[in-house]
Parts: C-alpha cells; sequence; structure tokens
C-alpha cells in the first residue's frame, strides 16, 4: 500500500509542478509587458509553455485521459515553432550583425 500512495503522489506532485509551470508564464507575460507598456510575449514565455506542457502531457498520458492528452499534444506543435522562429530570428539577426556563432577552429584553419 505504501508504495501505491507513494507512486500516486509522485504523479500528482509532477502534474502540479507542470501545472505551476504552465501557469506561471502568464504572469511573466504580464509582468513583462506591464514593464514595458505594452502587450509582449518574451521568450521564456514559450520556454515555460513548452516545459509545462511536456510535463502536463506526460500526466495526461499517465491518467489516460484522451482530452487532455489532446489538448497538450496540440500545444506542444505550437510552443515549438515559437521556439524555432526566436533561434531563426536570433541566427539572422546573428549574421547581420556579424556577431555570428562562434565554432571552434579546425586543425585547417
Amino acid at each position: 500500500m505504501s508504495n501505491f500512495i507513494t507512486h500516486i503522489n509522485f504523479w500528482v506532485v509532477l502534474g502540479f509542478i507542470g501545472q505551476f509551470l504552465f501557469g506561471s508564464r502568464f504572469f511573466i507575460q504580464w509582468i513583462v509587458s506591464e514593464k514595458r507598456g505594452e502587450s509582449v510575449i518574451p521568450e521564456v514565455f514559450w520556454y515555460l509553455s513548452m516545459a509545462g506542457s511536456v510535463i502536463l502531457f506526460t500526466y495526461a498520458i499517465y491518467r489516460r485521459d484522451p482530452v487532455f492528452i489532446m489538448g497538450q499534444c496540440s500545444g506542444l506543435f505550437i510552443y515549438a515553432r515559437n521556439i524555432m522562429l526566436i533561434y531563426k530570428k536570433k541566427r539572422l539577426l546573428a549574421v547581420a550583425t556579424g556577431e555570428g556563432i562562434n565554432l571552434p577552429k579546425t586543425a585547417a584553419e
């Protein structure tokens, strides 16, 4: 019985962690927007979305809840795509400003 309770508590704690990460993104977005005086979505919003969603998706699979699974699964693609777009923009800006990414030199150089 003790192992069962520990197992259940693990999943409940994991679910709350996922929910906390996922929910905290709105507070971060609100704070950043208030500081800037305009509505913005900071980069960290997407990382919190992704982390919270992955954890909640895992929890939903454990719970075998198809509605919850579908909701978290579809969001994962959106969060991943936004992170990809952020990196693409950073790469383009780095190239445009001549900063680039410092790669280790090869023996031929």
